[in-house]
């Protein structure tokens, strides 16, 4: 363990920053009114897409709303977005799931502003850049407790943790999140601050000591 040193990667917080939320729906032509979440990432079996909307399915708000912004990934991701589809179908919310192509770094930045909660319900992910995307604008995540996610999301502070895969447990915490504007309020700015600890300057910063040092070791005296 003494050898092994973790480097985190970062966000890009000049972009990634919160900010009004109409003015983020608007600028994306979206409903002012009516929760909002947000999946983001590639449509594959390994992110989970099908426990959002099944979760958007068990939340008591007839107005909420799931955007998913992303495209099919891997060999598996095709047949994925069909069968997600026909969930979708199936539950009757084909007027409430929006699916949005992969957006460019600005753009995907309004998507989470826009959001009241952000859900990450990935069956494992070694960091979990989601997550951190969504603190750095403020917006609260649910997210699956494994891997860096665990790290990344401060259970009952900027979000909460699920252990399993239950659709429901996602919609009760996504709930109290929408239905109490002061816990929302408070794990905006707590999860904004705590994604501070996660940037590119710091990263580099990290890489140099880290070659620096490994480089001292190992210089050679030569005769």
């Amino acid at each position: 363990p003494d050898r092994i040193e973790i480097v985190p990667p970062g966000v890009d917080h000049d972009l990634f920053a919160p900010g009004d939320r109409g003015a983020a729906r608007a600028a994306l032509g979206l409903d002012a009114a009516g929760p909002l979440l947000l999946f983001v990432g590639r449509i594959q079996p390994l992110k989970g897409l099908d426990v959002a909307v099944r979760a958007l399915a068990a939340l008591d708000r007839d107005d909420a709303r799931l955007a998913v912004v992303g495209g099919p990934s891997g060999a598996d991701g095709p047949a994925e977005l069909r069968r997600v589809r026909a969930i979708v179908d199936g539950l009757g919310l084909a007027g409430r799931v929006r699916f949005v192509a992969p957006q460019p770094h600005a753009r995907l930045a309004a998507w989470y502003r826009a959001a009241d909660v952000c859900l990450v319900p990935s069956r494992s992910e070694s960091f979990g850049l989601v997550a951190l995307e969504a603190a750095a604008c403020g917006t609260p995540v649910v997210a699956a407790a494994v891997g860096g996610l665990r790290t990344l999301v401060d259970h009952g502070h900027t979000g909460f943790l699920v252990e399993g895969r239950d659709p429901a447990a996602y919609a009760a915490y996504a709930g109290e999140i929408v239905g109490n504007p002061v816990l929302a309020g408070e794990m905006a700015v707590s999860a904004a601050a705590r994604s501070g600890r996660y940037r590119w300057s710091m990263t580099a910063a990290r890489l140099r000591r880290l070659y620096a040092d490994l480089t001292a070791r190992s210089l050679v005296e030569c005769r």
